[in-house]
């Protein structure tokens, strides 16, 4: 019984890595180095609600309809994110990041993997509080077109405004949060002025290579999906993106302990993830 689990088990991996494998060189997206539990349970999930009966069904459907394969990629890609997630990030940017770049006579901002951008839109608000968002640049990407067309146009369903509001107090906000979007009837629009200095475009962090030369990198969430050797290649792709003594700021549960430029890296707050490149 257990020799036929695992044989079952075993047949599924090699059928999940052929689908990924099929993905790259059909379409040229990458999944081959994220986690095998996410791929997993998003490639089965798909299957289960395409009532499809094998792995190879869906395969033939992924590679024959480029509709389909749009559906899996939103299955695939990063998504999960809201107004000023973990708002502790938020409120030490503010007391140890942004006092430094706020010397600067110019910065520029790097957010890979946006997602629906209602993080890029909450550090742009914060640098508009802080007086900096005028001199600032931010380049907000994503290897997904589909959610970079939400984060563009800034329009959020209202259910979760409480929890935004509640997120942006905690976050060390200085005005009252309702003073940046506009209430229509299911929708929110986030403050249009917030746009301004916001580039949205595709980059994949799988296979792409520098984005541009950049004062801060912001990652958060997206590592704990790679595996360990992409993670590694995500992390030196950041610190060659950034100038001498620029930040990076990951998500909660990632780190940069185990990679090869963990010691080119100062820790500036070891809780919230924030590092800072050493000065060469």
């Amino acid at each position: 019984m257990i020799k036929d689990i695992e044989g079952k088990n075993q047949t599924i991996n090699i059928e999940i890595e052929l689908i990924l494998e099929a993905i790259f060189n059909k379409y040229g997206y990458d999944f081959r180095n994220y986690s095998k539990a996410h791929v997993k349970r998003r490639l089965l999930n798909r299957l289960t609600a395409s009532k499809l009966k094998s792995i190879s069904e869906l395969q033939h459907k992924i590679l024959h309809e480029s509709e389909f394969f749009e559906g899996l990629l939103r299955d695939l890609s990063i998504n999960v994110t809201e107004m000023f997630r973990d708002p502790g990030f938020y409120l030490t940017m503010r007391k140890e990041v942004i006092p430094i770049l706020k010397t600067y006579p110019f910065i520029k901002v790097w957010h890979a993997g946006c997602s629906t951008g209602e993080e890029v839109y909450s550090f742009a608000l914060i640098l508009k509080e802080e007086g900096l968002y005028d001199r600032t640049q931010i380049y907000a990407t994503d290897f997904n077109h589909n959610v970079l067309d939400i984060a563009k146009k800034g329009i959020y369903p209202i259910d979760r405004i409480k929890e935004f509001t509640f997120n942006y107090q905690a976050a060390g906000g200085t005005q009252s949060f309702s003073d940046y979007y506009i209430a229509n009837y299911n929708s929110v629009i986030y403050d249009q002025s917030l746009k301004k200095n916001i580039v949205f475009a595709e980059h994949n962090l799988v296979t792409d290579s520098v984005f541009a030369e950049v004062n801060l990198v912001i990652c958060r969430n997206v590592l704990i999906y790679f595996n360990k050797e992409l993670q590694n290649s995500v992390v030196n792709l950041f610190y060659e993106s950034l100038v001498n003594g620029g930040y990076l700021g990951l998500g909660s549960k990632e780190t940069i302990t185990f990679t090869t430029k963990v010691d080119k890296f100062e820790v500036v707050n070891g809780d919230e993830k924030i590092y800072k490149k050493k000065i060469i």
